[in-house]
């Protein structure tokens, strides 16, 4: 037994049980710890310092404090604090998703959680749109934003799910028939592009969430829909969009409205081409099948250079591009590419699965199918990037 210095071992100092019990009641009686209800008095709440306050508050549960907001105004203004937005902008429970559309499952949307690398069963909130989002098509996704198409009320709806904003927004004309509708969000609003063509002329129409209005452009010749699920690739303020045979690369400017053919060489034997930006990098990716006469042998990975050159990056393994070029039956008017956290997502219009590459690894992947979803579906799926936004402005 270890003994400390300067201390003996007598018998006068070793206790029985007995004693150390009753020393324990003694102790707690001459304490007399008064009980208090959970309940604070309001007086003390009053009293508290604004700061202090806030800081409690701030140790809340996002989904609480979020409810909080309708309890009065000073709530709802925490949430757009500074403090409130340099602890919750880039917080680890905001996590990102793929979200899949598909005709059948209307309203619900399963999400792939590619943080955790699972499917999520979670249930979107959609009650607190307006009634007329009775009936809606999910057309684009940027930035925590959400557009859908409201078909009985000829009108777009943009939300922002987690901050339980909305916006309806009407056609510019009716009727109104329109393709590669792409929505682009910055902190300061967002822009809705589309073309529209109508008899022997095409136009390109944006809406300006700061202005709230439409402005209509000229198209570009030759018409570029060959892929009604590509979007364009938002980069250094243009969308970027490839041309149908014999392909190119054409942008067209946010701010004047102006189109402009891309001066690069394209890399040779292509059978078809999709673009993939990277806003937060500022890179531009080009995806492409290499073949001949329409048939594609291989798939490979592109980014544009400093020089304005397409540099080949990566080339898709021999078996994973045999499942996908019989994925899609050579239609390559089923693919489509988007970009979600680090990841070139490559999709058909026609497979319940992603194929994705890694670009910190350089590594190709498959997403299995969810689990949820029937064997029987075997086209309609269209897949989004969601990343929730607190303060993507709708």
């Amino acid at each position: 037994m270890f003994q400390l210095k300067g201390q003996q071992k007598t018998s006068s100092s070793l206790k029985s049980p007995m004693e150390i019990k009753l020393g324990q009641r003694m102790i707690a009686k001459s304490l007399k710890f008064p009980t208090y209800s959970t309940y604070m008095d309001p007086d003390i709440w009053s009293k508290l310092p604004p700061e202090l306050l806030e800081h409690i508050l701030f140790f809340l549960p996002l989904k609480t404090f979020l409810n909080l907001r309708s309890t009065c105004k000073h709530f709802k203004s925490l949430v757009f604090s500074p403090p409130f937005i340099s602890k919750h902008s880039s917080d680890s429970s905001f996590s990102s998703f793929l979200l899949l559309s598909h005709p059948q499952c209307y309203s619900h949307f399963p999400l792939y959680d590619t943080i955790l690398g699972s499917w999520r069963n979670l249930a979107l909130p959609f009650s607190f749109l307006p009634p007329c989002a009775a009936k809606f098509n999910l057309l684009s996704s940027s930035n925590g934003l959400l557009c859908f198409s409201l078909p009985n009320s000829c009108s777009f709806l943009v939300c922002n799910l987690l901050g339980k904003s909305s916006s309806v927004i009407q056609f510019p004309s009716f009727p109104f028939a329109f393709e590669l509708l792409t929505l682009v969000s910055k902190p300061d609003g967002y822009k809705i592009f589309m073309l529209c063509t109508k008899f022997s002329s095409s136009y390109a129409f944006v809406y300006d969430s700061k202005v709230q209005s439409w402005r209509r452009y000229d198209g570009f010749q030759p018409l570029l829909v060959d892929n009604f699920h590509q979007e364009g690739a938002s980069f250094n303020g243009s969308l970027y969009f490839a041309t149908p045979e014999p392909f190119s690369v054409v942008c067209f400017d946010l701010e004047n409205g102006k189109w402009e053919r891309l001066d690069t060489e394209m890399p040779g034997e292509l059978t078809f081409v999709r673009l993939v930006s990277d806003t937060a990098e500022g890179k531009l990716y080009l995806v492409g099948g290499v073949g001949s006469n329409g048939i594609s042998r291989s798939m490979k990975l592109w980014e544009l250079g400093d020089g304005g050159k397409w540099e080949e990056i990566e080339r898709l393994p021999e078996l994973m591009c045999r499942k996908f070029m019989s994925v899609c039956y050579h239609n390559y008017e089923h693919v489509y590419c988007f970009w979600h956290q680090g990841m070139i997502c490559v999709c058909c219009h026609t497979w319940p699965e992603i194929l994705y590459y890694k670009v910190s690894r350089r590594t190709w992947h498959w997403i299995p199918k969810c689990p949820s979803l029937p064997d029987k579906w075997s086209c309609g799926f269209r897949w989004f990037s969601f990343v929730p936004e607190l303060y993507a402005l709708a």
